[in-house]
């Protein structure tokens, strides 16, 4: 008996061990405690929308995306909505007819614009939707109107027809240039003029495509319902971006927020990194990349 007994203390030990050597990521809450997973979910399975707030070519990211979303699905049934930054508003239709099985996945992959990692990053999340009839909203700005606004500045949206107004945040815009997150865009570091003027616009487009965003997401979601929306950690960080685009139309919404950052060291987090988010997805700087 008293040599069992110290087997199974043997196997307890280096099972621990194993799973504490070298951990792809560790979780944080925004007090810098660190949190499971469980925990997590917990938390977050109170919100109406959750923000993930991914590095667009890190694959713990990705993979933690999906699990979350199973987490919700578990939760809540077919009262999740899904939305991304990674699709594009005037695309809706395309991404409707593939989930509803009226176009071939070759069909759907072919005329949707996707970005370049989507098979590795990004289908994993169309597909569990596709399995479970599950809304899926594509909320970004046409890049096409996007590049216009960093041309001409959201003047240069006036002109669109009506027919192409419908695929954008109604206008004129929210846009205020102090907000950190735009603000922080124009810091330009003694560029000369001439590009400082040209390089004006470019917080503009990023206000363009976060105030789509946000419209189409509180257009899809409905008391009730969890939205869960990804797009890169700068448009929700510090609860600035899309959030602070939401927040006009419903400053009630009860909103969460992941970020994902780089350490050399997972077990280190600095006062400024918990700022960014409610949660914090910290993973080794020398993680592999998706592209």
């Amino acid at each position: 008996m008293k040599k069992i007994v110290l087997i199974v203390l043997f196997v307890s030990l280096v099972t621990i061990c194993f799973a504490n050597d070298y951990p792809a990521y560790r979780l944080y809450n925004s007090a810098g405690e660190e949190v499971q997973f469980k925990s997590m979910i917990s938390d977050l399975m109170d919100s109406d929308i959750i923000f993930f707030g991914e590095l667009h070519d890190n694959p713990i990211a990705h993979w933690m995306e999906l699990e979350i979303t199973k987490a919700g699905f578990e939760q809540v049934g077919d009262k999740l909505i899904l939305g991304a930054e990674m699709f594009e508003a005037d695309n809706q239709m395309i991404l409707n007819e593939y989930l509803l099985g009226k176009i071939s996945n070759s069909s759907f992959e072919k005329e949707m614009r996707l970005w370049p990692n989507y098979k590795t990053d990004y289908k994993p999340l169309v597909e569990f939707a596709n399995e479970n009839k599950l809304k899926f909203v594509a909320t970004n700005i046409p890049r096409r109107y996007a590049s216009i606004v960093s041309r001409e500045g959201f003047e240069g949206l006036e002109k669109l027809s009506e027919n192409a107004k419908q695929f954008i945040a109604p206008l004129p815009m929210n846009y205020d240039p102090e907000l950190e997150c735009y603000k922080q865009m124009m810091d330009m570091g003694g560029m000369p003029n001439s590009v400082m003027a040209m390089k004006s616009n470019l917080p503009k487009a990023q206000a363009a495509k976060d105030a789509t965003m946000a419209y189409f997401i509180v257009q899809n979601w409905k008391d009730g319902n969890l939205f869960i929306h990804y797009n890169g950690s700068y448009h929700s960080d510090n609860k600035q971006g899309i959030i602070w685009h939401l927040l006009k139309y419903d400053p009630d919404l009860k909103i969460k927020t992941i970020s994902t950052i780089l350490k050399d060291d997972i077990e280190e987090i600095s006062v400024e990194d918990l700022k960014e988010a409610d949660y914090i997805l910290v993973v080794p700087r020398s993680m592999t990349r998706t592209y």
